[in-house]
Order: structure tokens, then sequence, then C-alpha cells
């Protein structure tokens, strides 16, 4: 079915001097975009303003370094007020990219714009094109409703289950559609539908549609399971859990000729998976959203065979003897494998309290749940957590929700929050950060609509309405299936190198720096001891673990 124009999502370009430049440069755009030239700041906020009254989705707003009637930064506060989800671009005519670049550019660091772009100089600028494509890509995939959806789900409506599935998708970076079965889309799937009543109802085109009951069945329909791998196959290197570590692991295994097989409990990424953007990672000046990046790495292994089984949870790693081979047991099979990398992460810790566990999927959320932010527009939000992941989330809910609460037990973010994170959470006024409190209780009807917050000062209780509760408690190591000779400290986390009792040191010499006190089988990220619980020095230790896989590889 085609779009016609006036269901185009817009892209507004505020170009008061050069406007032919941009629409000549945009013009590349408009079999998707909807593309409006306005001359000021005035005549854009009037565009907007009528696109949101009317339900049109705007894509971006390009304006140039100079206006006519505001300064540039005014302008962009006043057009996020308008419509928040969009992206912002400045781009400066060539004569004053330089003399705007300084005063400009620190408006970046606290989220005021996306991108600072020198304007087109000629015809094919791709770098240009470059910047403005992955801005459009964000913004489709965590706004706009998919176009073309890779999977279908049907059921009655929202619960637990169907918005976890659908977040399980979004961070394997495919886009689903919830359908209602009284739809005209929900009975052409249902008529091809043989099986137990019940929904939800998981459809692919080319495959028959399914009753599922997990996010595993989902899963395994797409991905497989760990049992089939040949019984008599040994892999050379085995990795358990695909955050940013097991993914860097995988690459660099795979590529230097290990055969490689990855398990992960749920989607690729780990809980870096869950950001919408991670700003301060090398090489992305305009930050990657945790998924694409995620998505990236997870291809970049299997272009080098690398083999992927996700939503298998381990539930037992047998240690060979010295040179034998390690075994991975899980619910869908077996994995035998000489060298065996650790890298489960850690997991959320669980608020504990019954009547929000309850709602979990129904407005209760233990990570990001990117999926979830569009269905909470126009309510209000709280973010439980201090770390860089709750700030992540709390401005990626800023853009949909009324106002968002980000809430934590110490007076303020300083000791446990990047400065960049800090700086942008206060420009944005849909934030506010409040000290010295936690959450002690929430309910609704079906879905949350209420919580009970207690100040740490006074001691006094109140309660209040909101629409969403995301929990990002700090963490815990995820390893409760390793056993007893793989060591770890009081915490639960794995013991590697120099940090192993020396009692279990072999002739006076530690384990390999990632190695744990079982040989050939090793631990990186934020599962080990002493870990930097950053993505990119989960990256590199990733990447480091291979060396040391070859060489103990080599001496068996």
């Amino acid at each position: 079915m085609s779009e016609t124009s006036s269901t185009l999502p817009l892209i507004v370009l505020c170009a008061p001097e050069h406007a032919d430049v941009l629409a000549d440069e945009f013009a590349r755009y408009v079999r998707d975009y909807d593309i409006r030239t306005t001359a000021s700041v005035a005549e854009t906020s009037t565009v907007l303003a009528e696109a949101r009254a009317a339900g049109t989705l705007v894509a971006l707003v390009v304006s140039e370094s100079q206006l006519p009637d505001a300064a540039v930064f005014s302008a962009l506060a006043e057009w996020r007020s308008i419509v928040p989800t969009a992206r912002r671009i400045i781009t400066a005519y060539w004569e004053r990219f330089m003399l705007d670049a300084d005063p400009l550019r620190p408006g970046l660091a606290t989220g005021k714009y996306d991108a600072y772009l020198l304007m087109p100089r000629g015809v094919r600028d791709e770098e240009f094109h470059t910047a403005i494509t992955e801005l459009l890509s964000d913004w489709g995939s965590t706004v706009a409703a998919p176009e073309v959806a890779s999977a279908e789900i049907v059921a009655p409506s929202p619960d637990g289950l169907t918005t976890a599935i659908r977040d399980f998708l979004d961070r394997m970076g495919m886009p689903s559609r919830l359908v209602h079965p009284d739809s005209e889309t929900g009975l052409e799937i249902l008529a091809q539908y043989d099986g137990p009543p019940g929904f939800p109802i998981f459809y692919r085109i080319g495959r028959p549609p399914l009753r599922v009951t997990s996010v595993r069945d989902v899963a395994t329909l797409i991905y497989g399971t760990p049992a089939d791998i040949e019984v008599d196959t040994v892999v050379d290197l085995a990795i358990v859990g695909a955050g940013p570590a097991g993914l860097a692991a995988a690459v660099y295994g795979s590529s230097e000729g290990l055969s490689t097989v990855v398990v992960e409990a749920e989607a690729i990424g780990g809980q870096a998976g869950t950001s919408s953007m991670i700003r301060n990672y090398l090489g992305f000046p305009r930050g990657i959203s945790g998924m694409r990046l995620a998505q990236r790495a997870r291809n970049q292994a299997i272009r080098f065979g690398t083999r992927f089984f996700t939503g298998w949870e381990v539930t037992e790693l047998e240690a060979g003897e010295p040179g034998g081979t390690h075994v991975i047991r899980t619910g869908g099979g077996e994995i035998r494998a000489r060298a065996v990398v650790i890298s489960t992460g850690v997991a959320y810790r669980r608020l504990e309290i019954s009547s929000l566990e309850d709602l979990v999927g129904s407005g209760v959320f233990y990570g990001a749940a990117v999926s979830a932010a569009r269905e909470l527009e126009g309510q209000d939000v709280i973010v439980v957590g201090g770390g860089n992941s709750a700030g992540q989330a709390a401005i990626h809910l800023a853009r949909f929700a009324r106002s968002v609460t980000i809430m934590v037990r110490r007076p303020d973010l300083s000791e446990t929050m990047s400065d960049y994170l800090i700086r942008e959470i206060a420009y944005n006024t849909v934030i506010s950060v409040r000290g010295c409190a936690v959450v002690t209780d929430g309910g609704g009807d079906g879905r949350l609509q209420w919580v009970t917050v207690r100040d740490l000062t006074t001691g006094t209780e109140s309660r209040q309405d909101i629409g969403g509760l995301f929990l990002l408690l700090g963490a815990a190591p995820h390893c409760d299936w390793l056993g007893e000779e793989i060591c770890r400290d009081d915490h639960g986390y794995v013991l590697t190198g120099r940090d192993i009792p020396q009692r279990l040191w072999v002739a006076g010499i530690p384990p390999a720096n990632l190695e744990t006190a079982v040989p050939g089988i090793f631990a990186v990220g934020d599962v080990r001891f002493g870990s930097m619980k950053r993505v990119a020095a989960a990256s590199g230790e990733g990447s480091s673990v291979v060396p040391l896989v070859h060489a103990y590889l080599s001496g068996i």
C-alpha cells in the first residue's frame, strides 16, 4: 500500500538564507518524506505546531546556524517543546562553519541538538547524507510505527508477554507490529492458523502462524536451539553471553579461525543493548543505540562464521579435565567446547515488591525497555537508578512522556553517572532528579497507575500517579549456574588471574589475566571481578581474551 504525501513524515528546513542549497540536497528524500522549507523561527514553529495538531509525524528539523528572529539554541528549544521526538540538526554555510563552531558545538554535549554539519558544497556529499540517514534511521526505529514489520503478533491487547516479545524483537533489530484479532490483517493471519485457541499468535511471512507462550518460543522459531549442533562436534570456543564483551570475543575468535558458538539467554547486546543512545563510545561522534551497536557486532561475527543461539539460559557448565572438553548445558541442548568464555554480565536487581512484580510488562519494566516508550506519550514516568543506563533511558523517555523523574537513594547523580549525561539531563526541562527517595509500593487495574514514594530524609510517604516505572537498580552478576570450581568473590563476581587464591596457582604461577581457576575457562566483561563496567572496557576484554584462548588451545 503506497503512502500519500499528506501522511508522509515531515522534514522541515529552516533556511532563511540558503534554502536553495538545502532544498536541492534534500530532494533525494521526497519519496519518503514531506520536505518543507521555512524562512524564520516563527514560520517553522507554526509548521511544527500544525503538524502536531494534525497528528503528522516530524522526523527531522534542520536549521541554519544563523536565524533572523531568534538565537539558534532558543529556536531549537522551542521546536523541541512542540515536537520532542524529532531529531535536530544545525547546518552551517561554508563561510560560517568554523566561525560558528566554537559557540555551537558545546550544545551537542547537553543534547540541545543532534549534529552540527557543514552545508554541502557540491553534489554527492555522502558524508553529509550519512549523518542525515543515521538520524532518520534512529528516529524511524524508536518513534514511528514500522512501515514494514519483520513479524506480527496477534493479540487482543498488549500484556506482559506481548510487550516482552516486542522488546526482544526490537533489541534483535526486527521491527514488529501488534495486530488485533478482529482487524483485517489479524483475520488474514488467523485464517492460516491451525492450532489450539489462545493468544498471542506469532507470524512471519513465509512461515505458518504459531501460538507462543514465552519469549524463548519466539527465539527458537527464529534462531533455533543449541541442540542443532551435531552431538559429536566439539567447537574451539563457546561464549556464554552476548553483551559487548561476548560479541567482541566472538568477532575476534571467529576472525582468527576458531570455530565459535555464542549462547545468550535474552536478546543480543545485554544491558548495553537496551540503551537508546550511547554517546561516549569511541568512533561514533553522533552516538549509537545499544541495539544497533549489538546487531552490527553480531552481523560482523556471523560474517566470520560465529553461530548464535538466543533465548537459551545456561543451566550448567561442566568443566572438563585439563586439556579436555567443557560441556555447556541449556534447556535446548548441549554445547561441547575446548575453551569457554563467560560473559554473562550482570542483571538488574529486583525491587521485590509483589504488587509491582505482578505488573512487570504492564507499566513496570526492568531495564530501559525502549519499545515501551512510544506507549507513554503524555504520561508521567519514573526511572529508578543513577547509572548511565538510567540516564540514557530518561533522555529517551523524555521524547514521549509528559514528565520523567529520575529517582535515586543518593542526594544526586554526581557519584554514579557520567558528566555528559548529567549536563544533558539538567538541560532537559522534562526531566527532574529526586534524590534520597525510594519506591515502596504501587498498583493499578491491570496496569501500573500509581506508586508510593518514601522520602529517605523525612521518612514520609506519598502517593504519585504515573504511567510507567523503569527499574535500573544497579546490578548483580548472573552466574548462579557456575560450579564451585569457578572461584567468585562474596558478591558473586568471577575471579580471574591474580585475584584467584594463591593456593590454586600452579607452581606458584597465577592463571592468565582473564582466565578463571579452571584452565580453558575465561571470564570477561561485567561478570568479572574488577571490571570497569563500561561498554568500551567490556569490548576490550572480549577482544583481549582471544589471544589467551589461542595460547591455551595451542598448549593442549
